[in-house]
């Protein structure tokens, strides 16, 4: 059986190191004012970069419980 370290410490630090990146890029996003949050698209597309990053994070933590199980 694969250790802590082979599995889940890739994926901690994918998402975490990954997910600080992301959370830079949207706080820059808000504070240069780029979304404007009364426009439909804007807020559309705000939540499918959300949305999309959470969804990957899910999919792939599924995927390494089914590989450990398997």
């Amino acid at each position: 059986m694969l250790s802590f370290s082979q599995t889940w410490l890739p994926y901690i630090y994918l998402y975490g190191v990954g997910g600080g990146l992301f959370i830079v890029g949207i706080w820059l996003i808000l504070r240069h004012k780029s979304l404007d949050f009364q426009r439909r698209k804007h807020r559309y597309w705000f939540l499918i970069l959300i949305g999309g990053f959470a969804w990957y994070a899910m999919i792939h933590a599924v995927v390494i419980l089914a590989a450990l199980k398997g």
